[in-house]
């Protein structure tokens, strides 16, 4: 979906990345939470959606065949409205990534509920 993630490696690269996101989810995410707390009073919970970021780059250290690289969107103009193309540097790439993920999440929990 996005250029600047890439995945190689075929079918076992993705069960892998599955499940180690999804054992850093469950074990790492309550912890950076508890440490980050002070954090997240002061910026009234903005600081939460970085701990996914930190998640998202755990991920890619730990599985060889993940990696999310800056890029550029290209842009969009439809009837008059016009996206400008954007540069996304490493740290960004790694926030829209995040921001993606918590939305499709979101998503899937609204389905389920």
């Amino acid at each position: 979906m996005l250029p600047g993630v890439h995945i190689s490696g075929g079918i076992a690269t993705y069960l892998f990345g599955g499940f180690a996101l999804t054992v850093l989810f469950i074990l790492l995410k309550p912890l950076l939470n508890i440490l980050s707390m002070p954090l997240n009073l002061v910026t009234l919970g903005f600081f939460s959606f970085l701990t996914n970021v930190i998640i998202f780059y755990i991920l890619t250290v730990l599985v060889i065949g993940i990696s999310i690289t800056s890029f550029t969107f290209p842009g969009i103009s439809y009837v008059g409205f016009v996206i400008p193309p954007i540069y996304f540097n490493t740290l960004f790439a790694f926030v829209l990534v995040s921001f993606l993920q918590s939305i499709c999440v979101s998503f899937l929990n609204w389905l389920i509920d």
